[in-house]
């Protein structure tokens, strides 16, 4: 038998490609690939963030329309902590006979809503800052605002007697790829104790 020979031509072998040409095509073809990694990332966090502001907003508007809804039903304030390990206010509705605790947790990152007679009602999650202020019913208006005088007797300490409006404020964010980012605005809400005499 004789061994079969392969016999390339001159220009045959000019097709095959050189080193240097495998070299190229391989650095172009990962900045190529590169490329779509960063965009498909970039495209995946703003669709995830895009999401995440969506449903921090609606838990948000949920939370504002259940606390507004307790609080302009109370008939009084009866208690506030600003201690930093948790913030809380105390109202009563002696119309059904209630008291209503909202407590905000910085650990928990969690906003839970005590009412007698029910189970807690956890009205936030994910929330970074929560803060309230405590106003008088009387307010004085200036050429561009309305403002309120803040609760506080003569010597200037707080009194829950004398509140009628509390504004609350808050901060909800949640993390995207291991980065925490804040995707929602401060909410923010004046309400007045509508029921209180």
């Amino acid at each position: 038998m004789i061994p079969l020979r392969l016999k390339l031509s001159p220009a045959r072998l000019s097709q095959a490609f050189t080193l240097i040409e495998i070299s190229v095509a391989i650095a172009v073809g990962s900045i190529v690939l590169a490329a779509v990694a960063t965009l498909t990332m970039y495209a995946a966090k703003a669709s995830l963030a895009l999401v995440n502001y969506t449903d921090l907003d609606s838990k948000s508007r949920y939370a504002l329309d259940v606390i507004t809804r307790e609080i302009r039903q109370s008939t009084g304030l009866l208690a506030y902590s600003t201690n930093q390990s948790a913030q809380s206010l105390t109202l009563t509705n002696a119309n059904q006979a209630a008291a209503i605790t909202l407590t905000y947790s910085p650990d928990t990152r969690m906003v839970v809503m005590s009412k007698t007679g029910q189970s807690d009602l956890t009205a936030l999650t994910e929330c970074d800052t929560w803060n309230f202020a405590l106003y008088q019913r009387t307010p004085y208006i200036t050429s561009t605002n309305v403002l309120y005088y803040p609760a506080t007797n003569g010597s200037g300490v707080m009194d829950v007697n004398l509140c009628k409006l509390i504004s609350l404020s808050w901060k909800c964010s949640r993390t995207i790829f291991a980065q925490k980012v804040n995707t929602e605005s401060v909410q923010a809400a004046q309400i007045i104790l509508r029921s209180k005499q």
